[in-house]
């Protein structure tokens, strides 16, 4: 109300116009609503009224205008009320002014109280409309304040003096007073049930739904993970304030937090609101993949922000309009200091200017920035599903052309910066804006030089033009460089394990780190070019005011103190966007190259969907049908892959497809497209990660009768009933914990579970032995599967007669087709099939066929019905340690381990100590306060040197002046070089030392640790944290150390001023440092948990692209799109409430900051004049402006140095694996020939995977002579591969040895056991490179060597009818070839390398029965001499061995040779012998088929 005549007391007159009886009245009214409201507070406390239940809430509306106005009106009494005290408490007292004391106090006091009881008591007060009290008041309030203005008025006609900042007030009152009666009438409290919106709008209390109420606190008593964020719901005090974050920062504080304490994001924030509105408008933009553009692109990303960008850009404009009122106002606090007046009050006018600046600059720059990291996490996400949606409908093609690793980068690098960048999206256009503001306020201040200031602004900027197109060049390199080692990284890790078995890992190694060399060339020219721009930017403010002070000496204009401390505050404001500069061009250029990767990435062709004429359901009886069908993975071949493939399908047929390795067997499944459902086996197993049973339910409800039935069909019982979790076992990436065979049944379990239209097999049962595959086709096929259509193909020829029609393929044609008994005599092709099985059949002529045929019933009875009896133990094959290794700590695939707390003192040491043992840091150190010292030295002298006033005479001559500062400033520009430069060289090489360290840990890990570490987590360190390190650490490590310099030089410039603003720094300082610890457990663990939570991203994506046939053919591409949204949620949720979190403390620091300058400026105009130089005095206000934006830049370089430092963390983390034994020992070398005869000597041995795990191989002996052939048999978990994988020394003997040639080898190392034995695995692997890497990737052999190993595997006319010969490239995975012939690449590679000891481990499960007839007789041939180990399901391939082990639960059951084992018809291996026999003899005809 009206306190306008504070000084002028009118005598006589009516009453009503006296101050005295206004001030007095105000004062008593005060108190008396106060006493009414205290009143009516405890009458309802004591009368039992109890409103509202805590689960109902004022609805948001006339209610947040009602609170923030009361706390506004609150805060500003109290801010009068303060100022009021301290001026008369300088100017003396009277009667009159105690008064008016009186009045401001009870009307502080009131407006607190209120805004109290509106914030605790009104939502709760049970009344549908405002309390009548407060109505009541608001109306007197109201009344009074017009009464105000209108004494005012009358003051003014009467031409007496007015104070304007009382006016102000007077007006604020009325307007704030029309607002709270327009509430109080108006506005109705509104109730819901609960929080989440489920319940009633104002449910009458005697009726209210129980279950709604209880639902509401569930809602509300529920973990984090399970509520929204109370972002969604916050009022605008909590937005303003970032209060809404409290409860996350106060957990967090509490304890460490886990993932599910983070609350789920808004839907507006969530993929799912964000990416149907990217999606939506691309497809607007137009649908055509191939017109896909950048620009188009760019679009679509601001047409779903436009609204936050707008919002943000007004704030931006607010914020950058309030930094520059301070330096505007320097000049007239400089002169008020001086002595000079321009109105009564001055002083307290200009300390009310700049605080209020300040804060308002506070709060928006704290929504700005919140908003920006919003908006850019939003698009992180959106960017994210995008080009998951896209690699779910990759063409065959476009898969070739980006691999997985490269796919992986545009999720986990280019939609990252794209996100990031929306913290540099206003600064392009705040750069002119701020410059013309500076140019603005320079003018009023020096005249004409303002123009120089221009003019060296404009050739800054115009510098940046070359600078910027060599680091677009540098960063465009630098991100290519980085896909070809991600890439080659990805491909590596899938495939460790077959590295491991031939010695090659550490080859391998250093292709990885010759392409880290490639990458870390442009890498260097990239942060020495970035140091040198800093060194430019750093030294443009120190230019341009050269310039601009040289040219006011040139002109004449005089230059007095405080215009230059203006011009200088100026400077340091515009230094902002100067410094930025360069980061934000390089940003720019940054981002820019990675929307071009990702829309050229959104232009790759899709699967044509229109090419295949799909028919309703039922509507007809063709099932498939081809007519004249050409097909091709590459439609610019002008070799097609099949050609003129004709053939029908009618539904419930079952139609076989043979052929030799490569006829196209696998590529004809991949073509077809039906109506209808369907489900398809691949032949390379696809397993995802997680448990057995979601694998075989895979999206489908549990129907648990046929779930059962499927498992009994599929021969897995024994296996769940043997792992420790059952069907809850968690698999691990690939199915690493289980054997080929238990990945093919749990493969053809989820496609017999789907119940579909029509089943696509591709050879899924090569990979079990010959039982296990005779009772999956009889069980499935014929069984489960008797009515449906089924096409699979097979190398088994004894599955051929079942089928209806056989589709014989040759050279990507169809040569034969028709029923068996139709073609058996009609063609060659289908008789050299036949043929050569017969072939592989001779050997068992000699048995009695009736003998096998009790040894098979014997086999059956034990077995098939139900395998009760089965001797299954905890078999794992390749190796691969059984689900019980984590029996102690739970499932083999653990959550990825994190550190929690404080991230210790040695990973910041280790850190700045790793590059040169920390020699440059005391450097570093020395450059930055030199600077420090250099630059206040500077402007100290300029604020000396110069006068006060036009009046006052200049302490020194203009050109000495110059002189002085020009020497200054450029000592400490080549400070900047100095430090720029050092930062760049420590950063650099730390980044070499460390990404060295990580890799050669990773590569010398034993197998184990890859078992139960995904993929994902490997390669998120090698790509997302090392790209930190490569790129961020350096300089935020140097910025946070930079920054605390800069804060101690502005605290010792405005400590000069008074020592008492120290006093005021020093419980500041505290609260700053609690506040700071009070947040950092929270920032701390959502950094960690933002690292965590990505690794699953890219794991179910890397998943994703390797299964898509298999996820297409199920139409399970929604759930996939789903589960990734989820995922990527999960990593949005920590990373939006750590920018909330950093917010939040932002906040209040600059509110400590703010407090500290406002001080510093009263007591600046309170202490008497002369007692200290107004230049100076300027100096610290000049300096004091940049106060809270230093504290924050402080405590928020600190935090996020705390959030970087977990990339190092993480990186130190796989440094320090447990490495495998020596690759060398060199007082234990082998001779060069060894080993001469290969003899194998295995004594006692035993074997487990892990301590607390149990025994696999259980004391086993036996002697594999020099030159000798032996076939290792035995049923599904006798411990056939685990002995293979101990000679390889992949698993450690727990006790016992193997010897070759009388050397243990446990004695010498793993390169030269490895490199002296020779492997073809279960798994063919072709790596990505050309014919010649596959076969010799060690580079030891001629290509004569070459030419003839690919004669000798049946592979040399197929190599040369390709373009390029030996150097035809083969792709990721070598999915250019088919799986047979992969196998035959790893026969070249034995056959390059002739080794004493060849093991067979299931080497020709994927080939047909001529195929490995000629692997068999090529082996016979060129391995006379060389003792030969095989692991065969296929009997027939160990038949002609010389000696036959059969093993049975870790122990040799039977060791002779095959014809003693055959001649007694109990022994274990006449009755495998017999089983296969029979089975190969027999025709899986279905007798209920017409």
């Amino acid at each position: 109300m009206g306190i306008s005549d504070l000084f002028l007391v009118s005598g006589g007159g009516n009453i009503g116009l006296k101050p005295i009886f206004l001030h007095g009245f105000s004062g008593v009214l005060h108190l008396v609503f106060l006493f009414m409201l205290l009143g009516s507070w405890v009458f309802k406390r004591f009368s039992g009224k109890q409103g509202f239940s805590g689960d109902n809430v004022v609805r948001w509306g006339y209610y947040r205008l009602a609170l923030l106005t009361s706390w506004g009106l609150a805060i500003f009494s109290v801010v009068i009320c303060l100022l009021s005290n301290f001026y008369w408490y300088r100017n003396g007292w009277s009667d009159d002014k105690v008064l008016v004391i009186f009045d401001s106090v009870s009307k502080a006091v009131t407006w607190v109280v209120v805004s109290v009881y509106v914030s605790t008591q009104v939502k709760n007060s049970g009344e549908v409309k405002y309390p009548l009290v407060l109505r009541v008041w608001w109306c007197f309030y109201f009344s009074i304040s017009c009464y105000s203005v209108v004494l005012d008025y009358v003051f003014y006609i009467k031409h007496q003096s007015l104070e304007l900042q009382f006016v102000v007030s007077d007006a604020l009152y009325v307007v704030t007073g029309l607002l709270l009666c327009f509430v109080g009438f108006m506005g109705r409290s509104e109730v819901s049930g609960n929080e989440n919106g489920n319940g009633l709008l104002q449910e009458p209390l005697l009726s209210a739904d129980s279950n709604g109420l209880s639902n509401g606190v569930e809602f509300r008593e529920s973990r984090g993970g399970e509520t929204v964020t109370p972002y969604a719901s916050a009022n605008i005090f909590s937005t303003l304030t970032f209060h809404w974050i409290d409860s996350v920062v106060a957990l967090g504080f509490k304890k460490p937090l886990d993932l599910e304490d983070v609350p789920q994001l808004a839907s507006m924030d969530s993929v799912k609101g964000a990416f149907p509105r990217l999606s939506d408008e691309l497809r607007f933009g137009g649908g055509d993949n191939s017109i896909m553009t950048t620009s188009r692109l760019v679009k679509a990303l601001m047409y779903t922000t436009w609204k936050e960008y707008l919002f943000t850009a007004v704030l931006a404009f607010v914020n950058t309009v309030s930094t520059y009122v301070g330096p505007y106002l320097i000049d007239s606090l400089v002169q008020y200091l001086n002595g000079r007046r321009e109105f009564k009050n001055e002083g307290y006018f200009l300390v009310s200017a700049f605080v209020i600046a300040k804060v308002i600059e506070s709060l928006t720059v704290r929504q700005w920035y919140f908003k920006l990291q919003q908006v850019g996490n939003r698009a992180k996400a959106a960017l994210i599903a995008l080009v998951y949606h896209k690699g779910l409908t990759l063409s065959g093609q476009s898969k070739k052309s980006h691999t997985s690793g490269e796919i992986i980068n545009f999720m986990t690098v280019d939609a990252e910066r794209i996100g990031d960048f929306s913290w540099y999206m206003h600064d392009p256009w705040l750069v002119f804006l701020q410059v013309s503001l500076a140019l603005g306020i320079l003018y009023k201040n020096l005249g004409l030089a303002s123009i120089a200031t221009f003019f060296a602004t404009v050739i800054v900027m115009l510098a940046n033009v070359p600078l910027g197109r060599l680091t677009e060049d540098y960063q465009t390199n630098l991100m290519e460089s980085k896909d070809q080692r991600m890439k080659a990284t990805s491909e590596i890790l899938r495939n460790m394990r077959i590295l491991k078995l031939q010695g090659w890992e550490m080859k391998f190694l250093s292709k990885i780190m010759e392409l880290r060399n490639t990458e870390a060339v442009w890498l260097k020219k990239y942060v020495f070019t970035n140091a040198f721009i800093t060194f430019i930017f750093w030294g443009t403010p120190t230019f341009v005011a050269m310039v601009t002070f040289g040219t006011c000496i040139l002109l004449g204009i005089p230059l007095e103190s405080g215009k230059i401390l203006s011009a200088l505050a100026t400077f340091r404001i515009l230094q902002e966007p100067i410094y930025s500069l360069p980061d934000v061009i390089t940003m720019i250029i940054q981002t820019k190259v990675s929307l071009d990767r990702i829309s050229s990435f959104l232009r790759l062709d899709d699967i044509q969907t229109d090419v295949v004429k799909r028919l309703p359901v039922g509507s007809c009886d063709t099932a498939v049908e081809i007519v004249d069908g050409t097909f091709s993975w590459d439609v610019c071949s002008p070799n097609p892959t099949l050609k003129d493939i004709n053939f029908k399908v009618s539904r419930g047929m079952r139609v076989a497809v043979c052929g030799i390795v490569g006829s196209g067997k696998s590529s004809l499944l991949s073509f077809i497209e039906i109506s209808g459902t369907k489900a398809y086996v691949a032949q390379s197993p696809w397993i995802q990660s997680g448990k057995i049973e979601d694998n075989i339910l895979f999206g489908k409800e549990m129907d648990r009768e046929r779930y059962e039935k499927v498992l009994e069909a599929c021969c897995l019982k024994k296996d769940l009933e043997i792992l420790s979790f059952g069907d809850q076992t968690v698999i691990g990436e690939r199915g690493i914990n289980l054997s080929g065979g238990q990945k093919q049944r749990i493969q053809i379990a989820r496609a017999l579970y789907q119940d579909a239209d029509i089943y696509l097999f591709d050879d899924p049962f090569s990979a079990v032995d010959a039982h296990t595959g005779s009772h999956l086709f009889k069980e499935c096929l014929l069984g489960l599967l008797e009515s449906k259509t089924v096409i699979y193909i097979t190398h088994q020829v004894e599955f051929l007669p079942a089928a209806d029609l056989i589709l014989v393929m040759k050279g990507g044609r169809i040569a034969q087709s028709g029923k068996y008994g139709d073609i058996l005599n009609s063609g060659s092709e289908f008789m050299e099939l036949v043929g050569a099985h017969k072939t592989a059949l001779s050997a068992l002529d000699s048995m009695n066929a009736v003998s096998a045929s009790k040894a098979l019933n014997v086999g059956e009875d034990r077995n098939v019905g139900g395998d009760n009896n089965s001797k299954e133990t905890s078999k794992v094959e390749d190796g691969k340690p059984p689900e019980d290794i984590a029996s102690l700590k739970g499932q083999i695939v653990q959550e990825e381990e994190r550190e929690k707390g404080r991230v210790g003192f040695i990973v910041y040491w280790k850190y700045i100590t790793t590059a040169y043992g920390g020699a440059l840091v005391p450097f570093i150190l020395l450059s930055q306060v030199l600077f420090q010292i250099l630059q206040i030295g500077s402007n100290y002298w300029m604020a000396w040197a110069s006068p006060v006033s036009e009046s006052a005479a200049p302490p020194v001559e203009s050109s000495t002046l110059l002189i002085v500062y020009v020497a200054l400033a450029v000592g400490s520009s080549f400070c900047i070089l100095a430090r720029a430069m050092s930062v760049a060289a420590a950063g650099y090489q730390t980044a070499a030392v460390l990404f060295q360290k990580m890799h050669l840990s990773i590569f010398r890990a034993p197998m184990s640790f890859f078992d139960s570490t995904p993929s994902g987590r490997i390669l998120n360190r090698a790509s997302t944290d090392q790209s930190t390190v490569d790129l961020n650490m350096p300089y935020q490590v140097g910025t946070f150390a930079f920054s605390i310099i800069q804060l101690l030089g502005v605290i010792a410039v405005m400590c000069q001023v008074s020592w008492w603003i120290f006093l005021v720094f020093i419980p500041i300082i505290a609260l700053c440092i609690w506040l700071q610890q009070y947040y950092l457990p929270a920032a701390r663990e959502l950094a960690r948990l933002i690292g965590v939570s990505k690794a699953p991203v890219i794991q179910h994506f890397a998943e994703t692209i390797s299964g898509s046939t298999t996820i297409r053919s199920f139409d399970q591409e929604r759930r996939f799109r789903d589960t990734s949204m989820k995922l990527i949620d999960a990593n949005s949720r920590p990373k939006f409430h750590t920018a909330g979190a950093m917010e939040w403390l932002c906040f209040r620091l600059d509110i400590l900051a703010n407090l500290t300058f406002a001080f510093s400026l009263i007591l600046l105009i309170s202490i008497p004049e002369g007692t200290i130089s107004p230049s100076l005095a300027g100096l610290a206000v000049t300096y004091g402006l940049t106060l809270n934006m230093l504290q924050g830049w402080v405590i928020w370089n600190l935090c996020n140095l705390e959030n970087r430092i977990i990339s190092v963390e993480r990186i130190l983390q796989y440094a320090s694996i447990q490495s495998e034994p020596p690759l060398v020992v060199e007082q234990n070398r082998p001779d060069d020939n060894w080993p001469s005869s290969g003899k194998v000597d295995i004594c006692n041995l035993q074997v487990r995977y892990a301590p607390h795990m149990p025994l696999v191989l259980r004391g086993l002996t036996c002697t594999f002579q020099g030159g000798k052939k032996n076939g290792i048999v035995g049923r599904t978990g006798s411990g056939k591969s685990t002995l293979i994988q101990t000679i390889f020394r992949i698993v450690e003997p727990t006790t016992g040895k193997i010897s070759i040639d009388g050397i243990d080898i446990s004695l010498i190392g793993l390169h030269d056991l490895r490199s002296r034995l020779s492997i073809i695995p279960q798994d063919p692997t072709m790596f990505e490179g050309t014919v010649r890497s596959n076969l010799d990737p060690l580079e030891e052999y001629t290509d004569e060597q070459i030419w003839e190993v690919l004669d000798k595997c049946q592979l040399g006319e197929e190599v040369r009818n390709k373009e390029k010969k030996l150097d035809s490239t083969v792709s990721e995975n070598g999915e250019n070839w088919s799986v047979g012939q992969r196998q035959l690449v790893c026969l070249g590679r034995v056959l390059l390398k002739k080794s004493k000891v060849l093991i067979l481990d299931e080497a020709t499960a994927s080939v047909d029965t001529a195929t490995d007839n000629m692997i068999q007789e090529t082996l016979r041939q060129h391995f006379t001499d060389s003792t030969v180990l095989t692991i065969a399901h296929r009997i027939t391939s160990v038949l002609d061995s010389d000696m036959v082990l059969v093993l049975d639960n870790g122990l040799v059951e039977e060791y002779d040779t095959p014809a003693k084992l055959l001649e007694n018809k109990s022994s274990s291996f006449s009755k495998l012998v017999a089983e296969y026999s029979v089975r190969s003899n027999t025709s899986f005809e279905n007798k209920g088929k017409p």
